[in-house]
Formats: structure tokens, C-alpha cells, sequence
């Protein structure tokens, strides 16, 4: 018989979805959807930057021929500044950092640690599909200069390089991010590293003139939002095999990684 001043209990099938999504309770379904919403806050100025960009909107070309016109001026005037530019997207392009990723795909597959390979190799397919396709819809011609100081082919919208390096650097973060636990300075090391390259390649793209500006940053607003979510959704995976909730930008998707604790389904 019910206590008349108990509160009956709501049954699990009984809740509403929004109830079971935010319920403190379940840290699982609340974590995957302030996940889902971060990842979806990080698409959300890519798409606007994407329709400002097939719109022509008059103040973003403006602003796009005013850095290139700047850069080239630049370029033109220092042979140095352009060979370092053109070395430096040489050594972190698509076809290298791809290498790069697979490299410790293959280590990590030695390490048994295969789902975190299996992540690292989703995010980089996934992204450089979404890259490709989004090329091919938007149709965005890349600079058109009189004497240009360096040569790309394809189309401009997003930056093939930005993106693909953005995606390089985030995976390697979270891979390599356990290693420096309890270390600050190693942590910091890791993070700067990961911005240089992705912000360094992205300019040199600008640079070269072979970019417009908000190509670059729709290659990196891409690539974040790709990391994000496959990142999302491997942490979420973690809760489900009952491995305890790791913080990705302090920890890495995989904190055990470098205890040598292997996957328990390896």
C-alpha cells in the first residue's frame, strides 16, 4: 500500500524525451546531448559563413579581395616569404598529414587500441568527404591574379588544406593528449602545436593567393565541428562499455591510452 504523501515515481517509459536527455541521473544521455548541441553551435557559423558565400555577399568578397590583394602585394615583393609559404603547405597538405594519421593509425592498431584507430581513421574519411562534396555544391572559383606566385586546382570553398590540417592537428591532440597528464607545459606544447598547424597552413593558402580568406576559415570552422562530433561520439561509446567519462581537450578521448590499458573488447 502507497504512502498518500509519497510522490509516485515516473516510469522510465513514462518520461518525456526532453526528461530523459537532461536527467542529472543519466549522465550518458545529458553528455551526449550537450555533446550533440556543442558540436551543432560549431556548425552553425560554418553554414552561415557557406550561405554567405554562395550569396556573394558584397562585404565578404570585399573583404576577401582586400586580404588577397594585400597578401599577394606581399608575396610578389618577397620570393623568400613565398618559397617558406609554399614549403610549409607542402610538408602539412592533405596527402602528408593523411600519411601522418595512418602512421599512427597503424601504431595504435599494434597498441590494440583499435576503436581509438577506428575513430582516428572515421574523422579524417569523414571530413574529407564532407570537404569534397561541399567543393563540388558551392562552386566558389579561387583567386583569378595576373601573375600568380603559386597554382591550385578545384574549386575554393572550403580550403581542402585547412580543413584536412584542422582535422589532422585535432585528432593527434586527442590521440597524443594522454601522454602529457599531469604535465602542464606538455599539454600547452600540444595545443600550440595543433593551432600552428592548422593556422599556419590556412594562411599559407591566403598567402600563395590559391584561397580566398573565408575559405580558410570554412575549412577550419569544418574541421573543428568533424572532430567535435566523431569526438562526441566516442566519449559516448566510452560510457557505454562503463569506462569512466574523460574530458577530451584535457585528457584526450582516451586518457588510459598511455597506461597501456588495453580496449576491453580488443
Amino acid at each position: 500500500m502507497s504512502n498518500p504523501g509519497q510522490r509516485p515515481s515516473v516510469l522510465p517509459s513514462t518520461r518525456s524525451w526532453r526528461g530523459r536527455r537532461l536527467d542529472r541521473d543519466h549522465s550518458l544521455g545529458l553528455r551526449l546531448t550537450l555533446a550533440s548541441a556543442a558540436a551543432f553551435l560549431v556548425l552553425v557559423p560554418f553554414a552561415l559563413l557557406a550561405v554567405l558565400v554562395v550569396g556573394a555577399w558584397p562585404p565578404l568578397h570585399h573583404l576577401d579581395a582586400v586580404v588577397t590583394d594585400a597578401l599577394y602585394g606581399y608575396a610578389v615583393d618577397h620570393p623568400v616569404w613565398v618559397r617558406a609559404m609554399n614549403g610549409w603547405t607542402s610538408v602539412f597538405g592533405p596527402g602528408p598529414l593523411r600519411v601522418a594519421a595512418l602512421a599512427v593509425v597503424v601504431w595504435l592498431w599494434t597498441r590494440r587500441a583499435r576503436r581509438l584507430a577506428l575513430w582516428v581513421v572515421t574523422t579524417m574519411t569523414v571530413g574529407g568527404l564532407l570537404g569534397a562534396l561541399l567543393k563540388l555544391l558551392v562552386g566558389r572559383s579561387r583567386p583569378d591574379l595576373l601573375d600568380p606566385v603559386a597554382r591550385a586546382a578545384g574549386f575554393a570553398f572550403p580550403s581542402g588544406h585547412a580543413l584536412n590540417a584542422t582535422l589532422a592537428a585535432g585528432v593527434l591532440l586527442l590521440v597524443f593528449l594522454p601522454y602529457a597528464r599531469g604535465r602542464t607545459a606538455a599539454r600547452v606544447a600540444l595545443w600550440v602545436a595543433a593551432v600552428l598547424v592548422a593556422g599556419v597552413t590556412g594562411l599559407s593558402r591566403v598567402a600563395l593567393g590559391v584561397h580566398w580568406t573565408s575559405d580558410v576559415l570554412g575549412g577550419w570552422l569544418l574541421g573543428v565541428a568533424v572532430v567535435a562530433a566523431t569526438a562526441a561520439a566516442f566519449t559516448t561509446w566510452r560510457e557505454r562499455t562503463g569506462r569512466p567519462a574523460a574530458r577530451p581537450t584535457a585528457e584526450g578521448v582516451e586518457p588510459e591510452l598511455a597506461d597501456g590499458r588495453n580496449e576491453p573488447d580488443a
